[in-house]
C-alpha cells in the first residue's frame, strides 16, 4: 500500500486547551445486561440467532455504574460518554418509565457531584422492541415517536446532562454495506424473519445492522429523527448542545480516478450536511482506508493491526477530525477513539501518538472540544466475538470485578497534565 499523508504537522505545544474534556464510553446495551426489552436482545436469543453470542448480564453495569464511574475518577477523567436505554424507558409504545428515568437521572447527578460532565447518547443503536416490530427506522412514523422519546428524556433528565447525541453512528446504515459480506446479509434475513415471527409482526428491523435495501429508507427517517429530536431537546433546554456522533475512516486517495470522494459522499455526505447546523459533531475513528481507482487497497503485511487484520494508524483521528470540521465548521468532540486488540501494548502505545496528532490539529485551529476513549470496560460486542476487546479495563463475566489495564493508565497519565 502506498504510504499516505500524515496529519499535517507536528504539534507547537503538548498541552491541550483549559477545560478540555477527557472522558471514556461505554453504551447501554453493551454494558448493562439483561436488556429484554430491546431489539438487539431479540436478535440475538431467536434461532437463527445472528451474533456468536448473547449479551446476557454484558458487564452488569445496570447494577454497577457506580463502580464504573470509581473507574472514570480513578482515571482522572472528567467526562463519561453514556446511553440511555429507549426501550428501558419506553419499554411499551406510549408507556413511559418514570422508575428508569430516575435510574438514569441517578447516574447523571451522581456524575456532576464527583465532577465528571455527563454526556449522554440517547439512542445507541438499540431501540424497543415494539419499535423494530413496526419496521423500525424503515416506518415512516418513526422520527416522530423518537422525538417524542426525546421530549420525556429531556424534561426529566436534561438539566443534568453536559452534551447529549441523538443517535450513535446513525451513518452506519451506509457504511457498513460496504464493510459486511453477502453471506452476512443472508444470515441476517433469516434472523429478522425470525424475529418478526416472535413479534407477531410482519417486519422487523433493528437498529444496528441494515440490510441494503433498507439503507436509503432508514438514513431519510433517521435524518428526519434527529431534526426532530433536536427541536424537542432544545424546546424544553435551549442551551443544552445536541450533536450526532459519527462513524468516519480516515479515508486516503492514491493515485489518479481515485474514488475515494464518492465513498466519502455515500458514507458520511448527508449526515455531515445536517450537522453543520448542530452544536457540535461527534467524530469516531479507528482506522484509515486507502482508496485507489478500483476500490480500497488491503491491508500492508509490516503494520500493527487489530483483532480483525486492519491497519492501526495513529494519525487517522487527526486526519478524520480535520475532515469532519472541514465539511461542518462546527466544534468537534472526539466521542469514540480506540483499537480492538487483545495486546494491551498497542493500546498504550496508540493513545498517546493519536493525541499528539490530534493537538497538531487542534493547534492548526481545529476546535476540538475533547476526547472520549472507546471503552471504558471490555463490553459485550455486537457481534458476540470474544476476541474483540475494546476496553481500557477488564471485566470479569463471573464476578464482573473489574481491573485496569496498563493503556488506563497511560490515558489517567494525560488526562490528570492535560497534556500528552
Amino acid at each position: 500500500m502506498p504510504k499516505a499523508a500524515g496529519a499535517g504537522g507536528l504539534a507547537t505545544s503538548r498541552t491541550f486547551p483549559n477545560g478540555f474534556l477527557w472522558g471514556s464510553a461505554t453504551a447501554g446495551h453493551q454494558v448493562e445486561g439483561n436488556n429484554v426489552n430491546a431489539d438487539q436482545w431479540l436478535l440475538e436469543t431467536v434461532t437463527p440467532a445472528l451474533p456468536l453470542s448473547p449479551s446476557g448480564d454484558a458487564c452488569n453495569s445496570f447494577e454497577l455504574w457506580r463502580t464504573d464511574l470509581d473507574l472514570v475518577a480513578g482515571l482522572n477523567l472528567n467526562c463519561y460518554r453514556f446511553s440511555i436505554e429507549w426501550s428501558r424507558i419506553e419499554p411499551e409504545a406510549g408507556l413511559f418509565s418514570i422508575a428508569m428515568l430516575d435510574h438514569y437521572k441517578a447516574i447523571i447527578e451522581t456524575c456532576r457531584k464527583r465532577g465528571i460532565r455527563p454526556i449522554v447518547t440517547l439512542c445507541h443503536f438499540t431501540t424497543p422492541r415494539w419499535f423494530a416490530a413496526r419496521g423500525g427506522w424503515t416506518h415512516d412514523g418513526s422520527p416522530e415517536l423518537f422525538a417524542r422519546y426525546c421530549d420525556h428524556v429531556i424534561r426529566h433528565l436534561g438539566a443534568g446532562i453536559d452534551h447529549v447525541a441523538t443517535f450513535n453512528e446513525p451513518n452506519n446504515a451506509n457504511l457498513l454495506q460496504s464493510v459486511l459480506p453477502p453471506p452476512f446479509f443472508t444470515a441476517l434475513r433469516a434472523t429478522l424473519a425470525a424475529c418478526a415471527k416472535a413479534s407477531g409482526s410482519t417486519r422487523f428491523t433493528v437498529g444496528n445492522t441494515v440490510l441494503p435495501e433498507d439503507a436509503a429508507a432508514i438514513t431519510r427517517n433517521m435524518l428526519a429523527a434527529h431534526r426532530l429530536g433536536k427541536a424537542a431537546i432544545k424546546a424544553v433546554r435551549a442551551n443544552l448542545p445536541v450533536g450526532v456522533t459519527l462513524a468516519i475512516v480516515d479515508d486516503q486517495a492514491v493515485g489518479a480516478d481515485s474514488v475515494r470522494d464518492a465513498r466519502r459522499e455515500t458514507y458520511y455526505g448527508a449526515w455531515l450536511r445536517v450537522a453543520r447546523k448542530d452544536d457540535y459533531v461527534g467524530v469516531q475513528n479507528y482506522e484509515r482506508a486507502v482508496w485507489d481507482s478500483k476500490g480500497r487497497l488491503p491491508t500492508p503485511a509490516d503494520v500493527p493491526t487489530n483483532f480483525a487484520g486492519t491497519e492501526i494508524y495513529p494519525a487517522s483521528l487527526a486526519n478524520a477530525v480535520r475532515y469532519v470540521h472541514a465539511q461542518t465548521k462546527v466544534p468537534i468532540l472526539v466521542t469514540e477513539h480506540g483499537v480492538a486488540t487483545n495486546d494491551d501494548r498497542l493500546r498504550a502505545e496508540l493513545i498517546p501518538t493519536a493525541l499528539g496528532h490530534l493537538k497538531a490539529a487542534i493547534d492548526d485551529g481545529i476546535p476540538v472540544k475533547g476526547y472520549i476513549h472507546w471503552s471504558l470496560l471490555d463490553n459485550y460486542e455486537w457481534g458476540g466475538d470474544e476476541k474483540a476487546k475494546f476496553g481500557l479495563c477488564t471485566v470479569d463475566r463471573a464476578t464482573f470485578r473489574r481491573a485496569p489495564k496498563p493503556s488506563a493508565n497511560v490515558l489517567a497519565g494525560v488526562a490528570k497534565r492535560n497534556r500528552v
